[in-house]
């Protein structure tokens, strides 16, 4: 109810730039990673890239969905195409960590959980004139399995909410 209202009225989703430094540095490690200077990545050079820039080996699921994409015609993965599954992925490595800042400053007893009281305080001090129902309206959506505590897991799916339909 309340998400699918909010994702009717969203903005348009932010778009994230990289730095001039920042690109320089990821056609560097596309450089570093196409070792025979090939002009594109395979899917183990993507593997590579992917822990030189973001410091972990990507799942199967996650190389066979990048390679699934690459047009047919070439090897791999070319610059450009990098450039753009790297962009995408800093968004969301950006976007994450803004929504585990949220959660942790409405978070203030460090419980790794959200409460009714948790979500009413947050609420009255960002939008102190919203009706008073709202909070507990909210609340009861985003606790999926109805335990009282909202966790990170479930909030962050409620900030997810309607992403992909943009």
């Amino acid at each position: 109810m309340f998400f699918s209202q909010a994702a009717q009225a969203r903005a348009p989703p932010r778009t994230w730039e990289a730095s001039p430094s920042e690109h320089k540095k990821w056609v560097e490690v596309f450089k570093a990673c196409d070792e025979d200077n090939k002009g594109y990545l395979s899917r183990e050079d993507f593997k590579v890239a992917v822990v030189m820039l973001f410091g972990y080996k990507p799942s199967k699921m996650e190389a066979d969905s990048v390679m699934s994409s690459v047009n047919p015609k070439t090897s791999g993965i070319l610059l450009e195409e990098f450039l753009t599954i790297v962009r995408k992925k800093k968004e969301a490595q950006l976007f994450r960590n803004e929504i585990r800042h949220i959660f942790t400053a409405f978070d203030r007893h460090y419980r790794g959980y959200l409460t009714l009281e948790d979500f009413q305080k947050a609420f009255k001090q960002v939008a102190p004139r919203l009706p008073e129902r709202l909070p507990l309206e909210v609340f009861r959506e985003v606790d999926q399995d109805s335990d009282g505590h909202v966790s990170f897991k479930d909030f962050e799916y409620a900030m997810n909410y309607g992403q992909n339909e943009a």
